[in-house]
């Protein structure tokens, strides 16, 4: 996004520049100043957006409150976080991923009273554990996209993933550090 769409963007902007200096007559002037203010624009949302994918500006523990607040209605939800500040962006976003779409499984599968999520750095992994104490599980042989999905993305990053099925149903995630 940067190299690409954010040069053309500082290219268009100067070029814009030019033509406002060449063409200060109305109504010209005025038109070419409306489309220099929305290339600005575009480049500060770039701007923005590029920001957003850095890694220091995903905030996990502030996305995983934000996640689990809909839960907070139907049952006691318990976040237990213990992770530094130095994780990779790929696994922040396997594992925001899994919570987004544990807790979609609970809002529409599970009678739950109580929610429990843990985020848990070991010297060698990172460890997810997602639990609820629901009592009409049905888990089928063929696992549904969802739950297929979470498999996925843990063994892009040769992690590990379980579901558990006994007093509830858990999600247990193990991501080594590196490869």
């Amino acid at each position: 996004i940067h190299d690409n769409v954010g040069h053309m963007l500082t290219r268009s902007i100067l070029q814009m520049g030019a033509l406002l200096t060449i063409h200060k007559e109305e109504p010209m002037h005025g038109q070419l100043e409306a489309v220099n203010d929305t290339l600005n624009s575009a480049m500060n949302s770039i701007r923005e957006s590029v920001h957003d994918l850095h890694n220091d500006s995903v905030d996990l523990r502030q996305m995983v409150c934000d996640v689990t607040e809909e839960l907070k209605d139907r049952c006691q939800v318990m976040v237990d976080y213990d992770m530094s500040e130095e994780i990779p962006r790929n696994v922040k976003y396997c594992l925001i991923t899994i919570v987004k779409e544990a807790v979609a499984n609970i809002v529409k599968h599970s009678n739950a009273g109580r929610v429990s999520i843990f985020l848990r750095e070991h010297p060698g992994f990172y460890q997810l554990s997602v639990e609820d104490d629901g009592t009409d599980i049905h888990m089928s042989a063929n696992p549904g996209i969802g739950l297929t999905n979470m498999e996925d993305r843990v063994k892009a990053l040769g992690g590990s993933v379980h579901f558990f099925t006994e007093r509830g149903f858990r999600i247990l995630v193990s991501l080594p550090k590196q490869r």
